[in-house]
């Protein structure tokens, strides 16, 4: 899959979901707000999300598409650790 009829493609979707994922870690505002605004556990939905979409995306990828996805994971993941610290 890579392009669909709303010309939504893989890498979008994906960059979309750790965009949700960074703002629920309170690293970017979210929409119409000045400062960012933690709030964990929409942090750990998406991160719960890039979780699923690599498991059934297993094997169904190009190897862009699974580094996108990878490196996404290990980032938000490892900033999801330190934001828990704080």
């Amino acid at each position: 899959m890579t392009q669909s009829t709303r010309g939504l493609d893989f890498t979008t979707f994906v960059l979309s979901v750790s965009s949700a994922a960074f703002m629920g870690l309170g690293l970017t505002p979210r929409p119409g707000s000045d400062k960012p605004e933690p709030d964990l556990e929409l942090a750990r939905q998406n991160i719960g999300l890039l979780e699923l979409i690599k498991e059934k995306t297993k094997n169904n990828l190009t190897s862009e598409e699974a580094k996108l996805l990878d490196s996404l994971l290990f980032e938000t993941r490892m900033r999801f650790v330190e934001v828990q610290r704080k």
